[in-house]
């Protein structure tokens, strides 16, 4: 996802700057504005759709899809064919709105000039990228059913692509299946709902002989309920899963069940939205939270932030960064406090905790407390808009159902937060969040969002 959002964000920007760049050194500084108003047209207007036209084509041609084994002379032949479709539909656009003064050298210089800075930045991207994952950074996890032949040679083609950022960390095994493979073998095939839920799993690849394919739906379900992708190289049994996507890797038909995979090009852009919202939030608020931080640490002393362990995407473990509200020392003293739990099962929540400070009560009911997590989203562990980040041990206490909130990252407000914020009912928070998950849209992101701005301005935090 990382790789994909950094390619198209690369494209977009820079077929913006080369539309510009073809104006200046075409017509001038200063006359190419005047002469795309004199067409009808805003420059900037008209990059922006240049910028699109080409984003989109590269989309159409398959150039965001992720290779397993990345060429420069087939990356430059797709470019090419969109180069081609580009000019086709710029052209039929020229003759329909009877734009026909646009220069031909302009055209020349903006269709020469793009493809080769399209290539050149992403050879530059897909081989940085390479590097960081090879550092152990993106990296994506994957469980392998089975023990067989196959089972490791798929493992070693996978582990063989540094580039595709996927480590195995090991195999299921099955009852009379020889075991040949090299990694550990975590379990057998009936343990994968305890290993999903005590180590990272992002995909599972079931590579099982034919006589096991009975075992092929029960593991995709299981996997899929918890939005893992589900990849079957040589499928067995190809009736099995008659909506799976269809893919070539080293030679090996692979079929695919991708979570969300009909939602990539909306969980891109959210992702874009994600790092602008970031990024615009830290720099507008910054005199709140330099001011914020120098107040905690007038009033309450060091540290000015709370740092604590939340879990993320699949189960990764990472860092939440809160203004601090409570005194030193106070996830310490919980014990002393858990008779004042207002909340039902397996989390804490007390609106009369003697460990808050005044300035925290202050911060808590304001939700400036929250705004440090900005910087999470930024970083790529939590988004804008998504479940409630739970605590290592609250996930140790979850039901099955509740797992799947695991499945999209989580938010620094969400459907929960609008709609549930209060509730002591722990399990109709989930309930909010499986309902955003199944039925997400950047629409649905935009309105959750509106929605937060009313509840944080009435001062609802506790």
């Amino acid at each position: 996802m990382a790789l994909r959002v950094a390619l198209m964000s690369v494209d977009a920007v820079s077929a913006v700057l080369v539309f510009l760049l073809a104006s200046f050194v075409r017509f001038g500084d200063g006359r190419s504005a005047d002469l795309w108003l004199q067409s009808g047209i805003d420059i900037r207007l008209a990059a922006g759709l240049f910028s699109v036209l080409w984003v989109g084509a590269l989309w159409y041609l398959g150039l965001y899809a992720l290779r397993a084994r990345w060429r420069l002379l087939s990356e430059a032949k797709d470019i090419a064919k969109a180069t081609l479709l580009v000019l086709a539909v710029t052209l039929s656009a020229l003759f329909v709105l009877k734009l026909e003064d646009v220069s031909r050298l302009f055209l020349a210089l903006l269709f020469v000039t793009q493809p080769i800075v399209t290539l050149t930045g992403r050879a530059v991207l897909r081989g940085w990228f390479a590097a960081i994952r090879r550092q152990g950074y993106d990296t994506r996890y994957m469980v392998v059913a089975g023990t067989g032949t196959l089972a490791q040679d798929f493992a070693d083609r996978v582990e063989s692509h540094p580039g595709l950022g996927m480590r195995v960390i090991g195999h299921l095994s099955i009852p009379g299946e020889v075991r040949l493979v090299s990694r550990p073998i975590l379990g057998g095939v009936d343990e994968i709902e305890r290993i999903f839920h005590s180590r990272i799993v992002d995909e599972v690849a079931v590579c099982l002989p034919p006589t096991a394919a009975h075992y092929l739906e029960p593991i995709a379900g299981l996997a899929a309920g918890e939005g893992k992708t589900v990849r079957i190289p040589l499928d067995p049994v190809e009736d099995l899963l008659p909506n799976a996507h269809r893919e070539e890797f080293e030679g090996l038909l692979i079929r695919s069940l991708v979570h969300d995979g009909h939602r990539e090009l909306g969980l891109i852009v959210k992702r874009l939205i994600d790092v602008v919202g970031a990024v615009t939030g830290l720099v507008v608020l910054s005199p709140l939270l330099a001011i914020t931080g120098l107040v905690i640490l007038l009033r309450d002393g060091s540290p000015v932030l709370f740092r604590q362990t939340r879990i993320g995407l699949h189960g990764r473990p990472f860092t939440i960064y809160k203004f601090r509200t409570m005194v030193r020392g106070a996830e310490d003293r919980l014990d002393e406090v858990r008779h004042l739990n207002e909340r039902q099962r397996v989390t804490f929540k007390a609106s009369r905790d003697p460990r808050i400070t005044p300035v925290g009560r202050w911060l808590r009911k304001t939700s400036i407390d929250e705004l440090p997590q900005l910087w999470n989203v930024l970083n790529g562990t939590m988004s804008l808009v998504g479940p409630r980040p739970p605590l290592p041990g609250e996930v140790v206490e979850y039901d099955i159902w509740h797992r799947r909130r695991l499945s999209m990252k989580p938010g620094v407000t969400g459907l929960w937060q609008v709609e549930a914020r209060h509730d002591a009912d722990f399990d109709r928070w989930v309930e909010r969040d499986l309902v955003y998950i199944d039925g997400w849209s950047i629409w649905l992101d935009l309105k959750i969002l509106l929605r937060t701005v009313p509840a944080v301005l009435a001062r609802e935090g506790r």
